[in-house]
């Protein structure tokens, strides 16, 4: 088997994250590919081989997998954004449950409970939050807004028709595009480092149906914003504008980033409920992007921590402190630990607002702040970043020797390989489960309860 060879297989399974494993016969080998899904009969071209595994890219698919349907998105396939929409909800539960399963059977010492994989309680427009691009199609074409075309890191799909926003985020993606046009100003150009509009960021409330609008843009030029503004606020929208906000961001990476803001029409930021408490979210403070399926994984979570009555919780990477206030009302004290500070503020001041007095946050690195926790934990809550924890961290996190640990993971592979440091640190793993917060994707969260084995 060589580079640039080109086969036809069957898909016979995906692994996490969206790997698809395609047998070809003739070689005897299996081959890794990715955006195909089981029962696919697929043509490819080998690109990588490295230690005698080899990776291949889907040229075209040949005949579909029995489960396959019409995705319900007319970008599904050119747009990066989803992977499964080509198959039924049911089907995508199915896959992912499989997948983490045998993860965490592999990764598991013992035995455990498995729990399944719960759904989103809306599969199609929950994103509460979306980052758009300003770029252009093809090179030179017109100004486009949208998300990354699939398998590019230049190219932008304008995504009018996206099935995992609701309506209002397609009338105010339209509207600030025709507005751009209009400037005749360029969109910043990733590899020139000029131009102005970079991103359109859009958050609304599944409860509150308040919206906050955020362009961004480099410094460069600094026409009036006035008449977008006007623009949104006449838009015919189901939900209404808590904020219309501009954003300069000079910085070279192609990330979203506040090096100023300016509100142009309200405030900056809106507020959101979950599980009866009342959250205060600006524009770049962490909120799980899909509020119903995050009251399913919070509820979840409280489950699996279980008895808190006096009980001392350390919520370690608590971001806007959600679930630290979601443990508050039956807990003696819960203490969060976050390194973003705007992050911070906003646990603090969503603790005041809904009148929680037994809650407090540190700003900083875990693996810094944790040293100067004057208390001992009785139950901790991990919700790390896609990388997980890091190494020293939970070593110094295991030293507590808290009786329970609750780890909640948007990357079970990353999850993988903490467990292993658990379960060589003394604790055993009791309860697996997860939560389809992404419908559509190959994301999932994972969720584990950890026991402290006795001695």
């Amino acid at each position: 088997m060589k580079k640039g060879q080109i086969y036809e297989g069957i898909i016979e399974s995906v692994d996490f994250p969206n790997k698809a494993k395609v047998f070809v016969e003739e070689e005897g080998k299996t081959v890794i590919v990715k955006n195909g899904v089981p029962g696919q009969r697929v043509r490819f071209s080998v690109n990588k081989i490295r230690s005698g595994r080899a990776e291949g890219r889907i040229l075209e698919v040949l005949s579909p997998s029995p489960f396959e349907i019409e995705p319900s998105c007319p970008h599904f396939g050119q747009c990066g954004g989803c992977t499964y929409q080509n198959l039924p909800y049911e089907e995508q539960l199915r896959l992912k449950e499989n997948q983490i399963k045998a993860m965490m059977d592999e990764a598991v010492n013992g035995e455990f409970v498995w729990d399944g994989i719960k759904p989103s309680p809306v599969s199609s427009g929950y994103r509460n939050k979306m980052e758009f691009s300003f770029g252009d199609e093809y090179k030179d074409g017109p100004l486009a807004l949208g998300m990354h075309k699939r398998g590019s890191f230049h190219d932008i799909v304008n995504v009018m028709d996206c099935q995992i926003i609701d309506e209002d985020y397609r009338r105010i993606l339209d509207c600030t595009l025709n507005y751009a046009r209009e400037t005749g100003l360029p969109y910043y150009h990733r590899m020139k480092h000029t131009g102005y509009f970079r991103h359109l960021l859009v958050r609304k409330a599944v409860k509150t149906k308040e919206i906050l609008v955020d362009l961004v843009t480099t410094g460069e030029e600094t026409p009036t914003l006035k008449d977008w503004a006007d623009r949104l606020l006449s838009l015919p929208l189901d939900g209404k504008i808590a904020g219309i906000l501009h954003t300069r961001n000079d910085s070279v990476a192609d990330i979203v980033k506040d090096e100023g803001t300016e509100i142009l029409y309200g405030q900056d930021y809106f507020y959101e409920e979950l599980l009866g408490l009342r959250f205060k979210i600006t524009s770049f403070s962490f909120f799980q992007t899909n509020s119903l399926g995050a009251e399913v994984l919070y509820g979840m979570a409280r489950e699996y921590i279980g008895d808190t009555k006096d009980k001392v919780i350390f919520d370690l990477y608590s971001g806007t402190g959600t679930i630290a206030q979601i443990l508050a009302p039956v807990a003696k004290r819960v203490v969060g630990v976050e390194i973003v500070e705007e992050a911070v503020a906003a646990a603090r001041a969503n603790a005041e607002l809904n009148r929680l007095s037994n809650c407090s946050f540190w700003a900083g690195d875990v693996l810094k702040v944790i040293d100067e926790l004057k208390e001992m934990p009785d139950l901790i809550v991990l919700d790390p970043p896609r990388d997980g924890v890091n190494p020293k961290a939970l070593e110094r996190i295991t030293d507590f020797g808290a009786e329970r640990i609750v780890y909640i993971a948007c990357k079970p592979t990353s999850l993988v390989r903490d467990l292993e440091m658990l379960q060589g640190r003394g604790y055993g793993v009791e309860r697996v489960g997860g939560v389809d917060l992404f419908p559509g994707t190959y994301h999932v969260e994972t969720i584990v309860l950890i026991q402290k084995k006795t001695s």
